[in-house]
């Protein structure tokens, strides 16, 4: 070769071996590639070969040489590490610390010689004695235990019989109904009026008093018609207004007053007066967890003549309002009450009953369906012939 790689070629073949000349292929220039390399060990050099190890202290996990391996060489932990309500702690020089990586870098606190043996896992001790408990006691964190029992389940009532025997509800008369029966005294006249019941006269534009009928007296022509009435109550319940006959409910006013009647037959011009009238009263129910109240809207009801009977089972209403008019309920309840907490509130709109709960249930509805007796099952199979 010429040149300077000439003199290197001399020179390296003199030291390692020989040199085979060969050809780039990146640059396209001439390489030079060692053959059989010859290593020469320096004189004096010693034969053995050695290799750093790895330190298994806590808190070192460096490499070293064993010869040069001293008492001071290594910084590490001698205690273990605690981990506990996020906290990272040295149980032997006590530095804490909420972040893994501020721990993993806080330096050892104890010099010591460089171990290349794994230190075994610590076993978490037994504790035997009332001083261990006591100690292993004040590390855990200090707070207020708050034990929350639940309630014990309520065992279900029995329904009892519905014969029991009937408990008249204690009255309460508002003040605005005493002020309201008051004015109405004042005001009522001595004069005697005549009713059309007793001169037996019709008059032009009487209105039929079967309910849902709106037709009126247009003249003896009128009694020919057929009309169509509703033989129940009218009822509005939870915004929904219907007839307790053919319960075609309806959320407007307007649609339920003009819902055609279920039955048929001849208009009523005149009601007969006995005394006292039975008419139908829009009445209303609500519920809590602890008791149902059943809201009648009549108006300056009566105290003398207005009671509500009840067992656990069953109420019996009479209100007796506006001075003649009356209203009559029986309601079978779904649930069971408390007599001895229930009690009836008049006012001067309305009348209020409360039905105390006999246990904190949630009723489906206020009355109970009546039940259904399915007929006998026949045997359908046919009598052999004689």
């Amino acid at each position: 070769m010429r040149g300077s790689h000439g003199t290197l070629a001399l020179r390296m073949r003199g030291r390692f071996g020989k040199l085979r000349e060969g050809h780039s292929a990146f640059s396209g220039r001439k390489r030079l590639v060692v053959v059989g390399v010859r290593c020469e060990r320096p004189a004096g050099a010693s034969s053995a070969v050695t290799m750093s190890l790895l330190c298994y202290n806590r808190g070192c996990g460096q490499r070293y040489e064993p010869d040069s391996n001293k008492e001071d060489s290594c910084t590490y932990h001698p205690g273990v590490p605690v981990f506990h309500d996020a906290l990272k702690v040295g149980t032997i020089c006590n530095r804490r610390t909420t972040d893994f990586s501020d721990f993993l870098s806080i330096a050892g606190c104890t010099k010591g010689l460089h171990s290349n043996e794994k230190l075994p896992e610590p076993v978490k001790p037994e504790v035997k004695t009332t001083s261990e408990r006591k100690e292993l006691a004040d590390l855990k964190p200090k707070f207020n235990e708050h034990i929350i029992q639940a309630p014990k389940p309520i065992e279900s009532i029995k329904r009892p019989s519905p014969d029991e025997p009937i408990v008249r509800l204690q009255l309460k008369v508002s003040a605005s109904l005493k002020q309201a029966l008051e004015k109405l005294k004042l005001s009522s006249g001595n004069d005697q009026i005549v009713t059309d019941e007793e001169t037996g006269e019709i008059k032009i534009g009487t209105s039929c008093k079967n309910g849902g009928c709106l037709k009126t007296f247009a003249g003896p022509q009128t009694n020919e018609e057929v009309c169509q009435y509703h033989t129940g109550v009218p009822i509005f319940h939870e915004g929904m207004k219907y007839w307790s006959c053919c319960k075609r409910k309806t959320s407007d006013f307007n649609t339920f007053l003009s819902q055609q009647g279920c039955s048929t037959g001849t208009h009523l011009w005149i009601k007969k007066d006995d005394g006292k009238k039975v008419v139908p009263c829009r009445h209303d129910w609500h519920q809590t967890g602890g008791g149902v109240t059943i809201s009648i809207y009549a108006k300056n009801s009566v105290p003398e003549l207005s009671f509500v009977e009840a067992n656990s089972t069953l109420v019996n209403i009479q209100i007796v309002f506006e001075g003649e008019k009356e209203f009559l309920q029986n309601v079978k309840l779904w649930g069971v009450i408390d007599v001895q907490k229930s009690y009836v509130t008049l006012t001067a709109t309305k009348v209020e009953i409360f039905l105390k709960k006999a246990e904190p249930m949630t009723w489906a509805r206020l009355e109970l369906p009546p039940t259904v007796i399915s007929p006998p099952k026949q045997d359908t199979a046919s009598e052999e012939p004689e």
